[in-house]
């Protein structure tokens, strides 16, 4: 028998106007971590669908072998039925059911047409001690955080007696500690004889969990690694996905900060449902007129319902405090006012809160701005399209056109939607929340080149993020937050990953 449990020869997949994969070949071995590497729009996440079934059999050419048999899949189900399960970047769970009713949704057996709860709420039980998941299976999804969100789908996965598992960008959403248990567990299912796919952009997480690496690029496969015997590097991976040498991941800038442009002064924000309970404490912080101010610190530190509080009071139930923009004081009520006072927001949550996914690119960049394009309420639908265009290009937006919608593009091509949306509104103040979560080191260069050129036009940059070289690379100042509080502030000459630690934990 083949020591591959995963074939693939020649695999080619075309949508109308564009060919997603191309001649790809790839082979996994039974029992390895193999992990798949590109850029977004370099066929990861369309490759993955065909194994799964998503994409049945007939709607691509060339084959696909799974433990030794060409595949012929209809739909997932077909796939599962073969163990194989594939968990995706946006988790698809019920938020109104338990842990347990989750996990054997779908695929739970009936007699006389009644289910035996009991049998599965034990049944549960195993699948949650093997992920290490210690919560009451009753609990309700909604209640836990992301990272044991991830471990419910993974359970989920084994309770249909699956010996192969897709993992698309597992640990996007996760902190550190979480992403390390979810690694341990990966390598812990390897010694039970489970296969696993890695689809991730954390090239330092690829290269501590996999056997072999598969690179993907413009919906070709590039080469296959060894990773021990091919010594493998990031700097190997990211110049096979990208084509050429990215020797500067973090654009240089030269930092002239000017006069105090923002103020927040004793900032305090009330839970949205338990009214008297404080999600942030006592805040105070400055921003000065060109320079990129770095919020970091912990899942669940309050940096994002602070920035969403101050953007025109989109989170909290009610907030105390002062806000000064250019020594003025603020008191916006909505979104809209801080839009009108050049105060911009890009949302960690593109997919929910950044963009309208059924709508195309065009819409979502003007519809901040209908104002710039429209007269006594009619839209001049050529300046729309002007506008639209001019950032596609200075964005490097990858779309045959406008008119595609933005479900339709990769993470990266998405993320510069929501920027160009936000640049439309000519923000003084840009407060960008997790601004590369989910894409590659290609379209990671690219964001952190436009918020340069930001800084070079005068303006000012807030920036959340949970990855700390982004931070250190990219921040000319840092404040720590955890709790609710901001803990303390480091300029970029004195900051370090173990002092932003330390102050989170300590203070």
């Amino acid at each position: 028998m083949s020591e591959y449990i995963l074939e693939i020869e020649n695999l080619t997949k075309e949508f109308p106007g564009v060919i997603a994969l191309e001649n790809v070949n790839v082979k996994i071995k039974k029992g390895e971590i193999h992990s798949i590497c590109g850029e977004n729009g370099a066929g990861k996440s369309t490759l993955m669908s065909v194994i799964s079934g998503v994409y049945p059999k007939g709607s691509y050419e060339g084959i696909v072998k799974f433990k030794g048999h060409e595949t012929n899949y209809s739909s997932v189900k077909d796939s599962e039925k073969e163990g194989l399960a594939i968990i995706h970047q946006e988790l698809a769970l019920s938020p109104y059911l338990s842990i347990y009713e989750n996990m054997f949704l779908g695929h739970m057996e009936t007699k006389f047409g009644i289910i035996n709860w009991d049998k599965y709420l034990i049944e549960s039980k195993k699948y949650l001690n093997i992920v290490g998941l210690n919560e009451t299976p009753e609990t309700i999804v909604s209640k836990l955080g992301v990272g044991k969100q991830q471990l419910v789908e993974i359970a989920r996965a084994l309770s249909k007696k699956t010996d192969f598992i897709i993992l698309d960008e597992p640990t996007s959403s996760l902190n550190d500690d979480e992403s390390d248990k979810l690694l341990n567990l990966m390598l812990e299912f390897k010694k039970q004889g489970i296969t696993l796919v890695m689809i991730s952009h954390k090239l330092n997480e690829v290269l501590k969990v996999a056997d072999s690496v598969t690179i993907l690029r413009d919906g070709k496969s590039i080469t296959t690694y060894d990773v021990k015997e091919s010594n493998l590097t990031e700097e190997m991976i990211i110049k096979d996905m990208v084509g050429r040498d990215l020797t500067q991941r973090f654009p240089e800038r030269k930092s002239s900060a000017g006069d105090t442009l923002m103020e927040v002064k004793n900032w305090t924000v009330y839970h949205p449902d338990y009214h008297d309970i404080k999600v942030i404490d006592n805040a105070s912080f400055y921003l000065r007129k060109g320079e990129i101010l770095a919020f970091c610190g912990p899942m669940g530190a309050g940096r994002t319902e602070l920035m969403m509080s101050l953007f025109g009071r989109s989170y909290g139930f009610h907030s105390e405090g002062e806000l000064y923009i250019k020594g003025k004081r603020q008191n916006f009520n909505n979104p809209r006012e801080a839009i009108s006072s050049g105060l911009g927001y890009i949302s960690e949550d593109r997919k929910s809160l950044g963009l309208i996914l059924i709508q195309d690119i065009k819409t979502n960049i003007t519809h901040s701005s209908l104002g710039k394009i429209s007269s006594f309420g009619v839209i001049d639908n050529q300046k729309e399209i002007k506008i639209a265009e001019h950032y596609r290009n200075e964005l490097k937006i990858r779309t045959p056109s406008i008119n595609q919608y933005v479900r339709n593009l990769s993470g990266g091509n998405q993320q510069k939607v929501a920027v160009s949306k936000a640049l439309m509104t000519d923000p003084e103040i840009l407060i960008v929340d997790e601004p590369t979560r989910g894409i590659d080191i290609g379209a990671k260069t690219e964001i952190y080149g436009i918020m340069n050129e930001m800084i070079t036009a005068g303006k000012s940059i807030i920036m959340v993020s949970s990855e700390l070289p982004e931070a250190l690379g990219m921040a000319d100042r840092i404040y720590v937050m955890n709790e609710g509080k901001i803990k303390g502030e480091l300029n970029k000459d004195e900051a370090t990953q173990e002092k932003i630690m330390h102050l989170a934990l300590v203070g």
